[in-house]
């Protein structure tokens, strides 16, 4: 009988990771850094399926950042392409498990055919209830912040006054206000900033950082991510209950 698998009580229900280091992968081995782009796709799929075995609510992955663009066109070009093959050929694994796919950033900066397989992988996965999986993606978070203010703002205009304001009117106009707590945030490659990723959303996370890089990143490094998290006392900023 194969061992069983391990539970996490708790489970984080929102786990966000900064997925880096594929190109320092790729260069420890002596290949190119799309190699490591590839390799780090494949990590995604093992991640995101055992994060819906387990009861994970949401994932959200840092795929695309804002700054990303500083790169050499040629790298850019090969991670557009690298997402449109990944989507497509994730959709019927998204189907398999349940996965409800999103995407958050600002994503109207994208071609037309990277934006066409977002939206159509989007509208394939809108029913599946186990987990949503949502891919950040020319996504920064100064930006989405500036986003919401100014969509908060548009709304004032037109209604011709400023209402009063929580933090929670506020956050539903975060791109991703379903997600607007996240539990725990992974950062790979060894790295111990949150490189402007879910800067509203992250305020409370307990954060997990490891020097394994993305493609090195698996079920036993994902485990040991969760175990630590059911072990952390989150206060919130209160007292324990004694």
């Amino acid at each position: 009988m194969p061992p069983a698998r391990p539970e996490f009580s708790p489970l984080p229900r929102h786990v966000a990771v900064i997925m880096d280091g594929n190109g320092r992968w790729a260069e420890s081995k002596g290949l190119p850094r799309y190699k490591g782009h590839e390799a780090g796709a494949r990590t995604v799929r093992e991640i995101t399926e055992e994060c819906a075995r387990l009861g994970v609510q949401r994932l959200t992955l840092y795929a695309f950042s804002a700054e990303n663009w500083k790169r050499p066109k040629r790298e850019i070009d090969f991670l557009m392409k690298l997402l449109k093959r990944y989507l497509a050929g994730e959709q019927p694994t998204l189907m398999k498990n349940g996965i409800r796919f999103a995407a958050i950033g600002r994503l109207h900066e994208l071609s037309a055919d990277v934006l066409g397989e977002i939206e159509k992988t989007k509208a394939m996965t809108r029913e599946n209830p186990k987990m949503t999986m949502v891919l950040a993606l020319n996504y920064g978070g100064r930006g989405e912040i500036v986003d919401a203010a100014r969509a908060f703002a548009g709304d004032a205009l037109r209604r011709g006054k400023v209402p009063e304001v929580t933090e929670e009117d506020f956050a539903k106009y975060l791109y991703d206000p379903a997600g607007a707590e996240v539990d725990l945030l992974i950062r790979t490659g060894g790295d111990h900033r949150v490189s402007n990723f879910l800067l509203w959303e992250i305020s409370y996370s307990e954060l997990w950082f490891t020097r394994a890089f993305w493609p090195d990143f698996g079920i036993p490094q994902l485990h040991e991510a969760l175990s630590d998290f059911a072990k952390r006392e989150r206060r919130f900023g209160g007292l324990p209950e004694r």
